[in-house]
């Protein structure tokens, strides 16, 4: 059943009176607040309608109603604004003039924008490298205690790690080290290289004269590469919204940020868990599960597909869609266009 002009207005002045203060809504509120040209009767009705539908909830302690997630999904592909506020816009493009270096340091510094615009947490979902191998190293040192080395996998995807040592290493050190590892790992996947490194201790020992130093800083590497798939700042905002004073649904929450697989599996659709899903005409990504939201822009990197990164913002199911949506786009934007 299509919705009349009439149920839409109800839904969208549900949706943004509930976003706004997280109770129920009557017919009452609709007319007093919200001014719909409608009688009480005529709203209830078409409450009731909507109901039947999936579009809203009835939660059993109040006589009013909230959005389901069809709901929210329907609001999301039908009524969000166009665009941004101007002021917001002039306040990013001034932090976007302070260029980061690299693209994970303007990532990491987005979330952290948009989580203190949100109040809620925002992520980053890097590229997949559950079933990328390591194809080369490269190593260039800038000082006697700092090198960059480049990781390289078979599918062109790279990751750049910074060394800073407690003391001097020679270049020639550097280059055996680089050497035996490339001669030894290579076809490795990215998931076992810890493993592996602890297996060529012994051969580095023989070969490299500040073998601690650098192994360290190899093995330490590795590590990172094969977990900074999933990072997120300002989880501590979910402790401030009133649907995770349930402590149930906050530890149900704190599983989602652990849990880089369960991420993208929801943020790629891979579970089958019939969760709700809904795309803006711009791309932006939503996905409701159970009382979770998230939402996700694609950031791309490069021609190359398998080195897209996802900027986030996770909470629950009532936000402020239009504001959060919005800003995803906008600094998704911005990033692709300082970096490719």
């Amino acid at each position: 059943m299509a919705l009349t002009k009439r149920m839409v207005d109800i839904l969208k002045a549900i949706v943004d009176e509930f976003v706004s203060t997280a109770e129920p809504v009557g017919s009452k509120t609709l007319v007093d607040k919200y001014g719909l040209p409608y009688s009480s009767a005529t709203i209830r009705n078409d409450m009731a309608t909507l109901e039947s539908l999936g579009y809203l909830e009835k939660p059993h302690t109040s006589a009013g109603r909230i959005p389901s997630n069809k709901g929210y999904q329907y609001y999301c592909e039908h009524l969000l604004k166009k665009d941004m506020d101007e002021e917001v816009k002039y306040a990013l493009f001034n932090i976007f003039d302070r260029r980061s270096a690299n693209i994970e340091d303007a990532i990491k510094e987005s979330c952290k924008i948009v989580s203190e615009m949100t109040n809620l947490a925002s992520g980053m979902l890097g590229p997949d490298a559950s079933n990328q191998t390591l194809e080369h190293i490269k190593v260039f040192q800038i000082d006697p205690k700092t090198a960059v080395c480049v990781f390289i996998t078979n599918t062109g995807h790279t990751e750049n790690k910074t060394f800073n040592f407690q003391d001097e290493v020679t270049i020639e050190d550097i280059q055996t080290c680089t050497d035996i590892l490339n001669d030894r790992l290579r076809g490795t996947p990215i998931h076992v290289l810890p493993e592996k490194m602890e297996s060529l201790k012994p051969i580095l020992t023989k070969s490299v004269q500040r073998f601690e130093m650098l192994y360290n800083a190899f093995a330490g590497a590795f590590v990172k590469f094969a977990s900074e798939t999933l990072y997120f700042d300002g989880t501590s905002n979910m402790m401030y919204q009133p649907e995770y004073a349930d402590i149930e649904k906050l530890k149900q929450l704190t599983k989602f940020f652990d849990d880089s697989k369960l991420f993208r599996s929801l943020v790629e659709r891979q579970t089958g868990n019939n969760e709700v899903v809904a795309v803006t005409p711009k791309g932006t990504e939503l996905v409701w599960k159970d009382d979770i939201a998230i939402v996700s822009s694609e950031i791309r990197i490069s021609d190359n597909p398998n080195e897209n990164a996802r900027l986030m913002v996770v909470g629950p199911r009532r936000m402020e869609y239009n504001r959060v949506v919005n800003l995803l786009d906008f600094i998704s934007k911005e990033i692709e266009n300082m970096f490719h």
